[in-house]
């Protein structure tokens, strides 16, 4: 039977807070128990998702005692891996992983692409892009990376334009081209689903739009390209890790065709296999 934990940001904050203490430790108090379960902390949808069916159809078989752990933040999984409390998470991509990891001196590394989620923008005001009004408040994540996609998305669909250069990490002081004279909320990543009924649009990450019944591929009035984009979601460790032998054998099933299988039934296409 599934024996998924679920863990909100309080649950695990005793572990953030050993965070300084742990980042110096020696290798052998920052390495992971190999013969013990592999706990691993994870979004809820998809990542959550996506780990139990390995658990429930793969991971026995392949000799695999995996533990999940969901986790409803951006900032917990990684702390939660640095200080040990689990031994991986999957949940992020590589720009917010690099400036999680320069912000906050851990020391969290990638161990395998799974899939991606588009962002997309939603709406309970209006149905297409071009219908926002003037003055329309759009609300958008508020950490440096996914709100500089956000901005990106808009830019891409010719909504707004913002400053050469400035990449994903670009912030609503970099806009230079607002014609519908757009006003921007900055929210935690969590709450721009719930925030649809009281803004005129929202941009949202594909697993928090998921988790809210919201269809990407059929609901985003835009959505990110899938192709050639570099925000695929990834098993991640702490440094020195990788090697874990149980860390491998998860990132092989969740890289198998079985995955990716299920991937494309259950999300049809608000979620793509990046393998």
């Amino acid at each position: 039977m599934r024996n998924t934990i679920k863990i909100t940001t309080a649950v695990l904050a005793a572990g953030a807070l050993t965070l300084g203490l742990t980042a110096c430790g020696s290798e052998e108090e920052s390495g992971s128990d190999a013969s013990g379960p592999l706990t691993v902390a994870a979004s809820p949808v998809p990542h959550a998702e996506i780990l139990n069916f390995v658990k429930d159809n793969l991971a026995e078989k392949a000799g695999l005692d995996l533990e999940v752990k969901e986790v409803t933040d951006y900032v917990t999984p990684n702390t939660s891996t640095e200080d040990g409390s689990v031994d991986a998470n999957y949940f992020q991509t590589q720009a917010y992983l690099d400036d999680f990891n320069k912000k906050n001196g851990t020391h969290i590394v990638p161990a395998g692409d799974v899939h991606l989620e588009p962002l997309g923008l939603y709406s309970e005001k209006v149905k297409a892009a071009d219908e926002l009004k003037s003055g329309a408040t759009i609300a958008i994540p508020n950490d440096t990376i996914n709100e500089g996609r956000a901005l990106q998305l808009l830019a891409a669909n010719k909504i707004i334009t913002i400053k050469d250069g400035v990449g994903f990490e670009a912030t609503p002081s970099d806009v230079t081209g607002n014609p519908k004279k757009l006003k921007f909320k900055e929210l935690e990543a969590a709450q721009t689903p719930r925030a649809l009924a009281d803004v005129d649009a929202a941009v949202v990450n594909g697993n928090y739009a998921i988790g809210a019944d919201l269809k990407p591929a059929e609901d985003a009035l835009v959505l990110e390209s899938a192709e050639g984009n570099p925000h695929a979601n990834f098993l991640a460790v702490k440094e020195g890790n990788e090697d874990d032998p149980r860390v491998k054998k998860l990132a092989e099933l969740l890289t198998s065709d079985e995955v990716k299988k299920f991937i494309d039934d259950k999300y049809a296409g608000s979620v793509v296999a990046a393998f």
